[in-house]
């Protein structure tokens, strides 16, 4: 086996995403090259194979995805990579593998969008769409990483929740950390937690639906199990007309991931419980807020931050919470404005709300410019 071994490396974004897999135990790659995200695939078609992994270059995005479901289905960890119109593409897929509560892990390197857009210039505008892309209800889980650390740490994390929860899992990077280089760490193995999916006993016949995470077979296993993407009940039963067994697979499907909300989501917060600004920031666009929040405290400027390592499912309460002694919430975005209704919502009027966006050419949110709309905000106030 050729996992990286502990120790300090100097790293692209994109690079230590496909390193985090290996390490997570990824040993099936599908995917179709895409700016940003092109060089998970390259970087995956060198490294899995001396793991014993498999990469298949397919001809689109929507085969790709399939060719992860069906790996995950054997049993393999499985992933792929992409960036907007590719994840637009695999909307239809990611809807099956919901319902059939597939493992899986998919990549989004944002890019500036709609449709082709700027294809190498960096944009945040797939917030919503990793969230609410499929159509019927569900609940998804996205992680958010601003470094080439997290990059590596979140893909591990985002397998680690994909096999715990029975679910496809979104890295919603985006081109700034993906194409930067950093020196990052890579911990021992002892060091690491590594998740695998829950199996079943030979006796066992329920493996969907359930309110716990069911255990889930793998094909050449000996369980005749149907996996389909429509209604089905416990044992892969269709029951396309019936509404009971319907509420009762997706009511399960949902509470499986909001019943463990509190589990789930992370964060990383600064001085949120005595703040008289606050900040909920995410991806390449935190960047900027550590350097803002030094220049603030320098003019005496209370200000606290909560950057988001996990955007759905959302943390409220930890922005709720914020709330109740910041007198403005600032959202910056490299969109025009996603997770500020979110951001609104959960503060629930305890304190004003202020957007703070910019789009195209890849420019990013300055300090200065957050500088400029925190000292605006507490004059306002």
């Amino acid at each position: 086996m050729a996992k990286p071994l502990a120790g300090t490396y100097f790293w692209q974004g994109n690079e230590a995403s496909a390193e985090g897999a290996i390490v997570a135990g990824c040993r099936f790659f599908a995917g179709y090259p895409i700016t940003p995200a092109s060089e998970i695939l390259e970087h995956m078609a060198f490294r899995l194979p001396q793991n014993g992994g498999i990469v298949v270059q397919m001809e689109d995005e929507m085969a790709a995805l399939g060719a992860v479901i069906g790996a995950s289905w054997t049993g393999a960890k499985a992933m792929t990579a992409t960036s907007g119109p590719g994840f637009s593409l695999m909307q239809e897929l990611l809807g099956y593998a919901f319902m059939t509560e597939t493992p899986c892990v998919v990549v989004d390197v944002q890019r500036a969008g709609p449709s082709t857009g700027q294809a190498t210039k960096c944009g945040q505008g797939d917030v919503m769409q990793a969230r609410w892309g499929i159509h019927g209800d569900h609940a998804s889980i996205v992680l958010s990483p601003n470094s080439v650390q997290e990059m590596f740490e979140l893909t591990i994390q985002a397998f680690n929740l994909a096999e715990t929860y029975r679910t496809p899992v979104v890295l919603l990077a985006d081109e700034i950390v993906a194409h930067m280089r950093e020196r990052m760490t890579v911990p021992s193995l002892e060091q690491t937690t590594i998740a695998e999916r829950k199996k079943p006993n030979s006796t066992e016949k329920q493996f969907f639906g359930l309110k716990q995470v069911a255990p889930m077979p793998s094909v050449g296993e000996g369980f005749n199990v149907a996996v389909t993407g429509s209604t089905h009940d416990e044992q892969g039963y269709r029951f396309t007309a019936d509404p009971l067994v319907h509420r009762r697979l997706v009511r399960g499907l949902v509470e499986k991931i909001r019943s463990n909300t509190d589990r789930i989501v992370d964060f990383e917060s600064y001085k949120t419980d005595d703040c008289d600004v606050g900040i909920v920031c995410f991806g390449c666009t935190s960047r900027a807020v550590y350097e803002a929040v030094e220049l603030a405290e320098d003019k005496d400027v209370k200000v606290g931050f909560l950057r988001l390592k996990t955007i759905w499912p959302f943390p409220e309460k930890n922005v709720n919470s914020m709330a109740q002694t910041a007198h403005v919430v600032i959202v910056p975005e490299m969109n025009l404005g996603e997770i500020l209704y979110e951001v609104d919502r959960a503060v629930q009027g305890a304190a004003k709300v202020v957007p703070l966006n910019k789009i195209g050419g890849g420019e990013m949110i300055t300090p200065e410019e957050l500088l400029a709309e925190i000292v605006g905000s507490v004059k306002a106030s």
